[in-house]
């Protein structure tokens, strides 16, 4: 099983889910984040003062999957979430060894 967290632009967040549920992904997390990359946040302007914006709003959206999901599930996130500009994000996948369902005991592939 693979872990795939996934931060995104905010408005790209719908289009995502959808793109992911066509797919057969039945479950994600979702938080909004603050971060940068190599934009490095940018200025604004408020009342005359000019001021440093450093943390944009971002999501980030977690899944647990089994392996043969994986390429299909970053292309569905890579062809949702892309606009072309700066700041679209990231995709990072990880190793998961053991998952279990709380209420179950279910584990592994049984508790995704």
């Amino acid at each position: 099983m693979k872990k795939i967290e996934a931060v995104i632009k905010p408005f790209k967040m719908d289009d995502v889910r959808e793109a992911l549920s066509e797919i057969g992904v039945s479950g994600m997390t979702v938080t909004e984040v603050k971060g940068f990359g190599r934009q490095k946040g940018h200025t604004e302007l408020y009342r005359g003062a000019e001021y440093n914006v450093d943390f944009l709003p971002k999501v980030k959206v977690e899944l647990i999957v089994a392996n043969d999901q994986v390429d299909r599930c970053i292309e569905a996130i890579m062809n949702t979430a892309k606009t072309g500009k700066i700041g679209d994000g990231k995709i990072f996948v990880c190793d998961v060894e053991r998952v279990i369902r709380i209420r179950t005991g279910e584990e592994n592939e049984d508790a995704v």
